[in-house]
Formats: structure tokens, C-alpha cells, sequence
């Protein structure tokens, strides 16, 4: 049952143990909306592995949430511009051996490459966009679905943005790779609904006080802008039980 068009996240208020017995997975998890979502499930009891590209930020966000009576952390560095097809299947194995399932996938990372004209996009960058963003997003969700489907109720949460679901001037790559993740959510849905309780959704965090925000907006003042941290009870709600049925959404985490 598709749920989704009735199902609004923001209005969820998570309780202290909302994701107690789920291991999530969240990527980007060093800084930004991924560390925050990370601190967050943690703090609703949810075992989280860790997943990013610089061990350093990793580290330190794990030592955060064990600092805290919470859920668990675990690290597993990953570069997803760079990793091969062996380096996938150790962390997929290693989720397998450590958990026995997979309860939640939020893909979080993200390159923004250029804001130019299609014309002038550098051609390289397009790729290495669309790697991250799209490639690297499909490669780890397949490998992992094997631990997802040994969960009695998973979740796959890609994110998405405004520029993913109405095209924009000068946003190129990242706006494309935007629409792509829509599509493979999409496509990952129906493929998955009949046959599993796992679901898949889109979330559009909305302007944030982020680095790539910044990188994006650079006159902008971010200090207007809401912090990650306040945006994460939407990502909880669909990466928790109370999204069961939904599949196949495209949500925001903001009202405008």
C-alpha cells in the first residue's frame, strides 16, 4: 500500500526510542545534514554505521554519540568517487556480519560541481557529479539490498532537491543527478513494493546552513538559515517505523 500522498514527515515528533533495534546507514555522515541526522538517530536509539570519505570528521562524529547514552556508532570510510567494486561488497559484508539486516539507507552525500550554462560545463565535472550523486548511490543501494531485505520493515531515503523536481538555469549536473535520484527512487519503488516491505522515498532538505549551501550561495547570509539540526525529525519519520506502507514519495523536510 502506497501511503504517501497522506503522509507528511514534517509533522512527526520523534520519541527517545523512535529507532531503538534499527541500524541505519547514512552517507556524507562526517558534517553537514548527515552528521546531524546521524547524531539524531543515535539519540532515537538506532545503531548507526557511519559512512564517508574523510576518517577524521567520521571520528569525530562517532565520538560524539558515544559520548551520549544512545544508540551505537560505527565508522566505515568510504570514498564514493573513488571506490571500486570490492570496496562495496567489504562494506556491504561487514553491515551483514556486525548487524545480521539493514533497517534504513539514507544517501546523503552529494558533489554540487559548477553553477554554469550547459554550454560551458565542463565535461569531467559533469561526470564525477553524476558518479556521486547517481552511479555511487545506485551501486550501494544494490549491494545492500540483500541486508535490507532481511529486515522486516527497511527504508532506502534518497535526497533530493528543488532543483531535482523542477529543472533550474545554471544548476547542471547537480540538478540532473537531482532528477536522476528521483527516477531510480521511483523505479527502486514499484520494483520493490510487491515483493517486500521495504520503501523508498525522496527527501528535499530545503536551504540549510551548509557548506554546499554556502558553496552555492556565497552571498547569501547562511545566519538566516535553519541549522541541520533542526530539519532531522522528517528524515527520522521516514526512516522509521511510522512511515510503513509509504513508498514512492517525493517529501520535504521544510515548509516554504
Amino acid at each position: 500500500m502506497n501511503d504517501s500522498i497522506d503522509f507528511d514527515p514534517r509533522n512527526y515528533q520523534p520519541t527517545a526510542a523512535a529507532l531503538e533495534g534499527r541500524t541505519i546507514l547514512i552517507t556524507g555522515a562526517g558534517s553537514g545534514i548527515g552528521r546531524a541526522v546521524a547524531l539524531a538517530c543515535a539519540a532515537a536509539r538506532a545503531n548507526v554505521v557511519l559512512v564517508g570519505r574523510t576518517l577524521r570528521k567520521l571520528e569525530a562524529v562517532h565520538a560524539e554519540i558515544s559520548a551520549r547514552d544512545s544508540g551505537t556508532a560505527t565508522i566505515a570510510q568510504l570514498d564514493l568517487e573513488r571506490a571500486i567494486a570490492k570496496d562495496y561488497d567489504t562494506l556491504a559484508a561487514a553491515v551483514l556480519a556486525r548487524f545480521g539486516r539493514l533497517d534504513g539507507l539514507l544517501h546523503n552525500a552529494a558533489l554540487l560541481g559548477n553553477l554554469s550554462a550547459i554550454a560551458d560545463y565542463d565535461v569531467p565535472l559533469f561526470t564525477r557529479v553524476m558518479h556521486v550523486n547517481v552511479t555511487a548511490a545506485f551501486a550501494l543501494t544494490q549491494v545492500l539490498l540483500p541486508a535490507l531485505k532481511k529486515s522486516p520493515d527497511a527504508r532506502v531515503l534518497f535526497t533530493s532537491s528543488s532543483v531535482g523536481r523542477r529543472g533550474r538555469a545554471y544548476w547542471g549536473a547537480y540538478a540532473v543527478s537531482k532528477f536522476a535520484i528521483e527516477g531510480l527512487s521511483q523505479t527502486l519503488a514499484h520494483e520493490l513494493g510487491g515483493s517486500t516491505k521495504i520503501t523508498v522515498n525522496t527527501i528535499n532538505p530545503g536551504a540549510t546552513r551548509t557548506a554546499m549551501r554556502r558553496q552555492a550561495y556565497p552571498a547569501e547570509d547562511l545566519e538566516k538559515l535553519p541549522l541541520p539540526e533542526s530539519i532531522t525529525a522528517p528524515y527520522l519519520a521516514l526512516l522509521g517505523p511510522v512511515s510503513r506502507g509509504v513508498t514512492g514519495g517525493a517529501f520535504d523536510a521544510q515548509r516554504t
